[in-house]
């Protein structure tokens, strides 16, 4: 969407705080011997409590409150009482919600208790790298640009980027224009961003795959080649300067 009055900017305040606010509070209360679908039922009554409706649920169906990945898992991991979380998992929580017509997204990835398998690196890496393409994001750059950006950035730190998973376009629905903001220099993408309109800015950083496959769950995608991925995600306000970022609550920076 694009934000055209203070009525409209207030709307998608208020969904970015009730998205970050629960995407916080997951992560802390996270804890190893934790079912991931206990964890979503946490973050599902507390969307309830904002007032806000899983986006995922509303416009996919999806089995859960939020996304939560773990491991090997890219994104779009389903809570289950049988995966129980343990030392050292890399997880992926990704909470998106509708409230009062207003839809807004956001993720993160972090290391749950000692990180005893070494993925704190790539957990760093992909907030850094968000910070950085934010930072660089206002009307008139080339999305394309942004994702040779991320690119980058991966590569100066010795890992790659999913090419099949972007961010997008928010705000009056889930995935709106721009469809595709990429984590590499699309060349045939030649669409600007637009001051005014809302995006969610998503970093995919990974180990050893480029590609994300769907498992026979019809949800769940890992990496063609195996390995981890991170993923961190903020929505913001494009401008003639610094990006209004609207999910700032989630912590994810602090």
């Amino acid at each position: 969407m694009s934000i055209t009055n203070d009525a409209e900017l207030e709307g998608m305040r208020k969904s970015s705080e009730a998205v970050a606010q629960t995407l916080k509070a997951m992560k802390d209360y996270a804890k190893v011997g934790m079912s991931t679908k206990e964890l979503d039922e946490f973050g599902g009554k507390m969307l309830e409590e904002f007032g806000a409706k899983s986006a995922p649920f509303l416009t996919y169906k999806f089995p859960g409150y939020t996304c939560i990945s773990v491991d090997n898992e890219f994104c779009h991991g389903i809570p289950t009482a049988q995966r129980i979380l343990k030392e050292g998992d890399l997880i992926n929580i990704d909470v998106s919600a509708e409230l009062n017509g207003f839809w807004s997204d956001n993720g993160c990835s972090f290391v749950l208790g000692e990180d005893i398998h070494q993925h704190q690196k790539l957990v760093n890496a992909s907030k850094e790298i968000l910070e950085k393409a934010i930072a660089n994001i206002k009307g008139g750059v080339r999305i394309s640009d942004i994702g040779h950006l991320i690119e980058t950035e991966a590569k100066k730190r010795g890992y790659k980027v999913i090419k099949n998973l972007t961010g997008h376009g928010v705000g009056r629905s889930l995935h709106e224009e721009p469809h595709e903001v990429a984590c590499y220099k699309d060349r045939f993408n030649l669409t600007r961003f637009k001051k005014n309109s809302v995006v969610a800015v998503e970093t995919f950083i990974s180990t050893t795959s480029t590609i994300a496959e769907t498992l026979a769950d019809g949800w769940t995608m890992v990496g063609n080649r195996g390995g981890y991925m991170a993923q961190h995600e903020h929505t913001i306000v494009v401008t003639d300067g610094k990006p209004i970022i609207l999910t700032t609550g989630n912590g994810v920076w602090d």
